[in-house]
């Protein structure tokens, strides 16, 4: 038989017996599959897979270096408020909250990748299951995670004394917001209910973290309706750990721009402004200052769906999930500046069995 018909017909036996082998491999492979997924790990929470379905991948942090410890996190588990603060930089656009396994999961992913501080904030914490949620969350992170610092910010409308007789234990600090002493100015930044007046409910909380030795902190907003205010006898009478003082921050699509729920050019204030405000409560040895530059880059924020938020272009843009891709695949994308973070004092004596304090 001629050599090129042999050749012709070695090469088709040969491909017939190939496709033959490959079709039985793929009908083991198919056979094969209820047995792998038996073996693989439980399918996730219907609320996992929708936290992948809205996390974008945002812009990665600048440098070569190795990636940031998530030492102090700042978790905004819920975005509801029932307060409307005209500036407010996270704003209710989702009524979306983690379940409670879900995020005690995220918690201790946290706290395995470095975190020894976690504060809880919103929205308004005590918004969800009327303080249960995130009393059970701060639960967690002291008795079963040992945090050595776990904090809430709170408006602290919605705060009630039984709050403090179930979870004041394990709190290490409780930072109340607080823009102003005179309640119409409170009224004016949105930061008032009906017939509640925020100032003296400022002082009864003050009292209850003395009672349950919580340490107590003020966060005030420095804006064009509180400005001109001198605040040194109030603060020095209600005597807190910090006074933190921002200066008014804008995000675009938080609190400006067409796709924003708050539009807060008109509480803006100039860095001379601010810097005056400084000045005239520069005696008050609690006081924190924080400009907008030492601000934006220097906190890391986890939002509701457990996303590291980047704010490094005036916008919120979010890296994955780490309940999806883990703490080190997500924080690459935080833009944390840890440098800025131990420069602003971001670390500090934040356990209140270190404070010393006379409760």
């Amino acid at each position: 038989m001629h050599l090129g018909v042999l050749v012709r017909l070695w090469l088709s036996v040969a491909r017939a017996v190939l496709a033959a082998v490959g079709a039985r491999l793929c009908a083991l492979c198919w056979s094969l599959a209820p047995l792998s997924l038996s073996l693989s790990p439980p399918l996730r929470l219907p609320a996992r897979r929708r936290v992948t379905a809205l996390s974008p991948v945002g812009p990665e942090r600048d440098g070569d270096g190795a990636n940031p410890t998530p030492v102090s996190v700042n978790y905004h588990f819920s975005r509801q408020c029932n307060y409307k603060c005209g500036f407010c930089f996270h704003t209710a656009k989702t009524s979306f909250v983690l379940p409670l396994e879900e995020a005690k999961r995220g918690l201790a992913m946290l706290k395995e990748a470095g975190m020894e501080k976690i504060n809880f904030s919103g929205g308004e914490p005590f918004l969800q299951d009327r303080g249960e949620f995130v009393g059970q969350l701060v639960q967690f992170c002291k008795q079963e995670l040992k945090l050595p610092s776990v904090s809430i910010v709170s408006n602290g409308s919605l705060i009630k004394e039984r709050w403090f007789k179930k979870y004041g234990e394990y709190l290490d600090i409780l930072a109340i917001s607080c823009d102003s002493f005179d309640e119409d100015v409170n009224v004016l930044i949105g930061r008032g209910q009906g017939k509640k007046n925020h100032v003296e409910n400022l002082h009864k909380l003050r009292q209850w973290c003395r009672e349950y030795a919580v340490a107590f902190k003020i966060n005030s907003v420095i804006n064009r309706f509180n400005v001109e205010e001198d605040m040194n006898e109030q603060i020095k009478a209600l005597n807190p750990v910090r006074w933190k003082v921002f200066q008014c921050l804008i995000i675009e699509g938080e609190n400006s721009g067409e796709d924003a729920l708050r539009q807060a050019e008109k509480f803006v204030v100039s860095d001379e402004d601010f810097e005056q405000f400084l000045n005239r409560h520069k005696d008050i040895s609690c006081l924190v200052p924080e400009s907008n530059q030492k601000m934006k880059d220097s906190y890391l924020i986890l939002d509701e769906y457990m996303r590291f938020l980047n704010c490094r272009n005036g916008r919120k843009e979010p890296s994955k999930s780490i309940l999806d891709v883990g703490v080190e695949a997500a924080i690459k994308f935080s833009g944390f500046d840890e440098k800025m973070f131990f420069k602003r004092g971001g670390k500090y004596v934040w356990s209140k069995a270190d404070m010393k304090l006379d409760w």
